[in-house]
């Protein structure tokens, strides 16, 4: 499909392309991980990525702001192409939040200091501004009370939040999350599984690598299906769940559904 066409949805106002892929390929030696990825991602959108292990899904995610290069084909983040390297990739970084499954937070800082540094460091802000506006993101991820604990006295689930609330505090256009989910213990997800669902609802673009079908049936625009490297099919959430098209989603979703 071509990315310029690529179908956008929402009841939220998505808006103009935020995220352009085009014809990217990947390899890991002789390993082809991702195969003439075409797609795009609107202002205001969620997109859910979703698929079997191993099948491009979080390299995908990884590449979009440049932790995993590309051998061929461009992705652009709004109307300006991933540099390879240097201060431009550092501009264009700082304008999109990762957050990973293990939550990368600082040991030796506390949860303010986490969240405050880069806001500090990259957008030049002064302490006390960087610290009202952190304050007001961990009372928004609900973990306020535990600002001046380090990571280590924290359950998983309050990491995460954290770590989405880090995220934030750089003002990002995009956030990516590559399986936030799967480090944690079942009684915490939902708790991290609500916060994005808030982001999405206040209108933060985000592309979420996940297993969690509720999440994607309750916050989705649009899920991305990928097998083998290859986007197999994209469609709106009911859509996708309701009425698979390719013969890989449906072997997919028969699987996990099932259980």
């Amino acid at each position: 499909m071509d990315p310029q066409t690529t179908p956008v949805r929402g009841a939220r106002g998505v808006g103009e392309p935020l995220v352009v892929i085009d014809h990217v390929d990947k390899h890991f030696g002789d390993l082809h991980v991702l195969k003439d990825i075409n797609t795009t991602v609107a202002r205001g959108e969620v997109v859910v990525v979703i698929g079997p292990s191993g099948s491009g899904k979080s390299t995908l995610c990884r590449a979009i702001n440049r932790l995993e290069t590309i051998d061929s084909g461009t992705i652009s983040i709004d109307g300006r192409a991933l540099p390879s390297e240097g201060r431009e990739l550092a501009i264009l970084r700082a304008d999109v939040g990762m957050v990973f499954q293990s939550f990368n937070l600082f040991a030796h800082k506390t949860v303010l200091e986490n969240v405050t540094l880069a806001p500090m460091k990259v957008r030049r802000l002064s302490k006390k501004v960087a610290e009202e506006r952190g304050m007001a993101l961990l009372e928004r991820v609900g973990v306020a009370n535990q600002a001046q604990k380090l990571p280590a006295q924290l359950s998983g689930g309050q990491q995460q939040r954290v770590a989405i609330a880090r995220s934030l505090a750089m003002e990002p256009k995009l956030i990516l999350l590559d399986e936030p989910t799967s480090a944690l213990d079942p009684e915490m997800i939902n708790e991290v599984l609500d916060v994005m669902v808030g982001l999405a609802k206040d209108g933060m673009t985000m592309v979420v690598v996940t297993h969690e079908m509720g999440f994607a049936r309750k916050a989705a625009d649009r899920v991305v299906f990928i097998a083998d490297g290859r986007i197999e099919e994209e469609a709106a959430p009911e859509e996708f769940f309701g009425n698979p098209r390719s013969a890989r989603a449906k072997d997919f979703l028969s699987k996990i559904l099932a259980h």
